[in-house]
């Protein structure tokens, strides 16, 4: 086995990860100074395997990342399932279509409004009742819709899937499949339509899915390539396709920031960021159109994504800084409350322990669905915990809402 660098990777993972020495010791059960052994190659002669994966899981990266260069792709968690609470979600994509009465595209259009103003208030528990019979209903609907509304019939549908693929990224991996195949119904659904929009909202989410899929890079050129597409369709529609296009390149951004750093792919994600922000000065302000409350305020909120997936702590809190706190107040819940997580992970970054905590309750008080049900973020929450030598009481409590041990 060829240790001679493991010093060297172990310094690397652990100031990736935001760990100082001491705080890589106490996780380790060790001493400062024997961090500094290992990394200054005192102790890697000869390492066992056993501290090699203690290592490798504090960490949070596979073995083989301690032992090669050579990147290797992350393996999905064990046994890894749907919560129960998306199951009649799930059901309901793959559910033959029913013989009911279909409804009227007014019935649908208020049972979709409800579901996305649910949505973007993180009430999820709402979605996992109501979305199967809208997904139903909005199926139906097209097969009953006269040969004049079939367009409009189409694009309602895909604006369903849109939703249904939306909620079920909230829970990771577990539901990745069942999402990738409503993102492709979504699209599917919004090219019989030929509305531009739909189009658009949908490729979005199909590119969404490929980054779940470990597929980032065919992400950012199936994003761009609609973004290119569709620009001028889009421009003919207002802020509903500025919002769109705007929208498509965010989506850009985050898929390319998905991927290991490097300074081209910092570039070239920075370059989509820039993008959208010329797109969100063309349409001069905040909006709701079609639920993406794209405008400057959310290219900012991406901005500061785009640099916490990069590891880039210090430059997320930095765009953070510049961001309109009256017009952050103004978002959704749902928008709020990502940015909480976003900033906690850039505190946890920059060794800001406690403002980590912080950002994590906020987000709780907000939008305690975001937290507690989503995978990512209790996994932040079981990072912090580890990674803080004394817990407050307020993370602690936060820890035993998400099921955690404190």
């Amino acid at each position: 086995m060829d240790t001679s660098g493991i010093g060297r990777r172990v310094a690397y993972w652990r100031e990736r990860r935001g760990f100082t020495q001491v705080d890589f010791g106490q996780l380790m059960g060790q001493t400062k100074r024997w961090v500094q052994d290992i990394e200054g190659g005192k102790r890697q002669q000869d390492p066992r395997l056993s501290v090699l994966v203690r290592a490798a899981h504090v960490l949070r990266i596979d073995l083989e990342q301690l032992l090669s260069d050579s990147p290797s792709p992350p393996s999905p968690p064990a046994g890894s399932a749907a919560p129960a609470e998306v199951l009649g979600v799930i059901d309901a994509l793959y559910a033959p279509g029913q013989s009911a009465e279909a409804p009227t595209q007014a019935a649908l259009q208020r049972s979709l409004v409800y579901c996305c103003e649910a949505f973007q208030a993180c009430h999820y528990a709402t979605l996992a009742r109501e979305l199967p019979a809208l997904i139903s209903a909005a199926r139906q609907a097209v097969h009953a819709a006269p040969a004049g509304s079939q367009s409009e019939a189409e694009a309602m549908l895909s604006r369903v899937y849109q939703l249904a693929t939306s909620y079920l990224h909230k829970y990771g991996s577990a539901t990745a499949v069942q999402a990738a195949l409503a993102a492709d119904r979504a699209l599917a659904a919004a090219e019989r339509s030929g509305d531009p929009v739909q189009i658009g909202a949908a490729a979005r989410w199909v590119a969404k899915s490929l980054v779940y899929q470990q597929r980032p890079g065919q992400a950012v050129e199936f994003a761009t390539a609609a973004a290119r597409r569709l620009c001028d369709g889009l421009a003919e529609r207002g802020s509903l396709g500025l919002s769109t296009l705007g929208m498509l390149y965010l989506s850009a951004a985050l898929a390319a920031s998905s991927e290991e750093r490097t300074s081209a792919r910092v570039r070239a994600a920075s370059g989509y960021v820039d993008e959208a922000a010329d797109i969100a000065d063309r349409q001069g302000a905040d909006l709701n159109e079609d639920w993406t409350m794209f405008g400057p305020t959310n290219v900012g909120l991406h901005r500061v994504d785009m640099l916490v997936r990069f590891e880039d702590g210090w430059s997320a809190l930095e765009a953070a800084d510049a961001l309109d706190g009256q017009a952050l107040a103004g978002m959704t819940r749902e928008r709020q409350a990502g940015h909480h997580v976003a900033m906690a992970r850039a505190s946890l970054l920059t060794r800001h322990k406690d403002d980590a905590a912080v950002e994590l309750v906020k987000a709780d008080k907000l939008a305690p669905e975001e937290v507690r049900n989503r995978p990512d973020t209790v996994n932040l929450v079981k990072d912090l915990i580890g990674a803080t030598a004394a817990p407050s009481s307020g993370l602690r409590a936060l820890a035993e809402r998400c099921g955690l041990r404190a």
